[in-house]
């Protein structure tokens, strides 16, 4: 096929041997099976911003670092630089949570390079060898929704081990390989304890595993899985081994406002305190001398 744009410079500088062809356009890339040597893995092309349907939330950048504090100050103003420097960003945190994830285990796409906005990274095969397909183009039955469900809970477990949540999961972006579902399409990816919203997405990621793998598994919809596996989290309790019920019951014991009132006042004083004697320990310095 004719060579696209985007990947001409990976194939002038041999990264890229040839473009066989085009897998898929989605909402935020288009990706290419391609040959590098003797492998054949896929390119993903980002789409510019414009481009895009799925726009950049502050939900999702929110706790991002970035390279620099001119990086950020740029961002903060929308300048072109720093409208740049965003998107840069946008298409690198994939990257980063591919190499994070894999290094834990989780079951996603082995990535290889990234370069000039390409990412590129492991070729998903169903068991005859050809492109895996996404979880919604796949009828199962009972059981094997259920395996399915397991299967990706404990992913999701692995990923927030490893602090990450996907939010953006569903049956669009999980693709059934030959040796199981791989989860793909990590760019909106957030750090578990550093964005607000993590936990509202996990629950979310969560429930459309088990409204997707309900309609063959009704017993499925009625499950916990999200709320139990954050409160875990949130206590230092979640392990990759973890074995999760799908249960929870909500805390509705009332705040005990008298007690934290009495802890806030208790660090007010500790904290007088330490100024105070700090204040005093200045003042008993030796004064300096004056010529």
């Amino acid at each position: 096929m004719k060579t696209p744009t985007r990947l001409a410079p990976l194939i002038e500088d041999g990264i890229v041997d040839e473009v066989i062809r085009q897998l898929m356009s989605g909402k935020e890339a288009t990706v290419y099976v391609v040959r590098c040597g003797e492998e054949i893995r896929c390119a993903k092309v980002y789409k510019e911003a414009n481009k895009r349907s799925f726009r950049q939330s502050v939900d999702y950048t929110e706790g991002r670092k970035v390279k620099s504090s001119r990086q950020a100050r740029a961002m903060a103003k929308g300048s072109k630089y720093g409208k740049q420097a965003q998107e840069e960003a946008w298409q690198s945190a994939e990257v980063d949570a591919l190499y994070r994830l894999a290094a834990a285990g989780v079951s996603v796409p082995t990535p290889y390079q990234f370069y000039e906005g390409v990412l590129i990274m492991d070729l998903v095969t169903d068991a005859a060898g050809n492109a895996a397909p996404r979880l919604n183009d796949v009828v199962f039955t009972a059981e094997e929704a259920r395996q399915h469900h397991q299967s990706l809970l404990k992913e999701v477990v692995r990923m927030l081990c490893a602090g990450i949540v996907h939010g953006d999961l569903s049956e669009f972006n999980i693709l059934l390989s030959a040796h199981g579902p791989i989860i793909i399409d990590l760019p909106q990816a957030v750090d578990a304890a550093g964005n607000n919203h993590a936990m509202s997405m996990l629950e979310r990621d969560v429930r459309n595993l088990a409204d997707f793998f309900g309609q063959f598994a009704p017993e499925l919809l009625s499950t916990q899985y999200g709320k139990e596996i954050w409160a875990l989290y949130a206590h230092g309790a979640l392990t990759p081994e973890t074995v999760l019920t799908g249960q929870f019951k909500q805390d509705n014991k009332p705040v005990d406002l008298k007690s934290v009132v009495r802890v806030i006042d208790a660090v007010r004083d500790d904290e007088a305190k330490k100024q105070m004697r700090l204040a005093e320990a200045k003042a008993a310095l030796p004064k300096p001398k004056r010529f």
